[in-house]
């Protein structure tokens, strides 16, 4: 694999620390910014709605932009919003940066994921993308529960400077390391590659993958609240839960990239069926510390492994789309992104119970079963997803 399909899974890292770090966050944001804590759970969603509007937008956008322009410009920008979100004092310039920085982020992404697909060997598409979504699980590993135990020992706007000093490796490499291929994009037709989403094969894939995000998210964003409110464990435990979840998403991520082809084989139905078990299950015992860590594992390896083949699938059945098809991709993992967290924020203001913030996963992953059972060939019929 190119070294520089490397180089881009280390700024998608350093970006998903961003992403994720709020949910490890939410307790010192919402105390020093006078927030309730559902609302400062919300970050992750005001995240998620930059991506969502930020990645088509910006694949049009930067269409025809040189790619060692795109690349590092999205990043320049990615550091500037990080410094203004560590030193503002009000939650709503805050909730606004999340978004900016979500939008360039998705610029990001847009342009990498065909620049890593383009330079990647004959047949290892889908392991150029798991690489780059390896920096996002790593970043869950390592990132996110570095950037809690700093919250915890010098404030949540240590987090912040972290991420922006954490990018700027990875903007000099880019100026430094891209390929001469990645300089000029190909020719582009976007009426023609947005026609690609009018087929069943790209808005099933892009459905799929929004509800196992969806589940996903919505317990994630809430994971550091359940850990001390339900489960009872001290603050400092968080960064370990959060780790634990990050190590099963990252040997998901890993398993899909070395397995996944783009296709909907029967391990990866098998995985989709098992992952509304896994959340109930999760629900149920969640109380329990040991309970917690091991299903947070387990959840974390089957909701990334799936998101990740579910990725691959989007790229594979946009073969005509080769600018836009990350974006695709992009859209629909946030799309399930930030209403996982609203859906379930709601249902836990409504309820003051954390929990329930599981068993909305476990309701949302049961929505596409119809669909998985009929692919395994064990139902004849799925519905609207025929």
């Amino acid at each position: 694999m190119p070294l520089f399909v490397y180089v881009l899974g280390l700024a998608v890292f350093a970006q998903g620390t961003s992403e994720f770090m709020a949910s490890g966050l939410v307790t010192g944001i919402a105390g020093e910014l006078h927030v309730p804590v559902g609302a400062a759970a919300t970050l992750t969603s005001a995240y998620a709605v930059g991506m969502i509007v930020g990645a088509p937008a910006m694949a049009v956008l930067s269409a025809r932009w040189p790619r060692r322009r795109a690349l590092a410009g999205f990043l320049a920008a990615f550091v500037v919003v990080h410094v203004i979100g560590a030193v503002t004092t009000s939650f709503p310039l805050l909730f606004g940066t999340r978004v900016v920085a979500a939008v360039v982020n998705a610029g990001f992404l847009a342009v990498a994921m065909p620049v890593a697909t383009a330079l990647a060997p004959q047949g290892k598409q889908a392991r150029a993308t798991a690489i780059l979504l390896a920096g996002i699980t790593l970043s869950c590993v390592a990132g996110v529960p570095a950037g809690a135990v700093l919250g915890d020992l010098a404030g949540w706007r240590s987090a912040f400077w972290a991420v922006a000093a954490l990018c700027l490796p990875a903007l000099v490499l880019v100026f430094r390391s891209a390929p001469t291929s990645a300089a000029t994009p190909p020719e582009v037709s976007i009426k023609r590659e947005a026609r690609e989403l009018k087929t069943p094969p790209v808005r099933q894939a892009m459905l799929l993958a929004a509800l196992v995000n969806g589940a996903t998210f919505a317990t994630f964003a809430f994971l550091a609240v359940i850990a001390t409110d339900v489960a009872r464990l001290p603050g400092g435990a968080v960064s370990g839960l959060l780790a634990a979840f990050g190590v099963g998403a990252f040997l998901g991520v890993t398993v899909a990239g070395q397995t996944g082809d783009g296709e909907l084989r029967r391990g990866l139905v098998l995985a989709l069926c098992a992952l509304p078990v896994g959340w109930a299950a999760l629900a149920a015992t969640g109380a329990q510390p040991i309970a917690l860590f091991v299903l947070a594992t387990v959840q974390g390896g089957l909701s990334f492994g799936c998101g990740s083949a579910l990725v691959a699938r989007v790229m594979h059945v946009t073969p005509g789309a080769p600018t836009l098809g990350g974006s695709f991709a992009t859209v629909a993992l946030n799309v399930g992104a930030f209403l996982g967290p609203v859906l379930a924020g709601f249902v836990t203001e409504s309820t003051a119970d954390y929990r329930y913030a599981i068993w909305i996963s476990a309701a949302i992953a049961l929505v596409p079963l119809p669909f998985v059972l009929r692919k395994a060939g064990w139902v004849t019929s799925a519905g609207p997803w025929k």
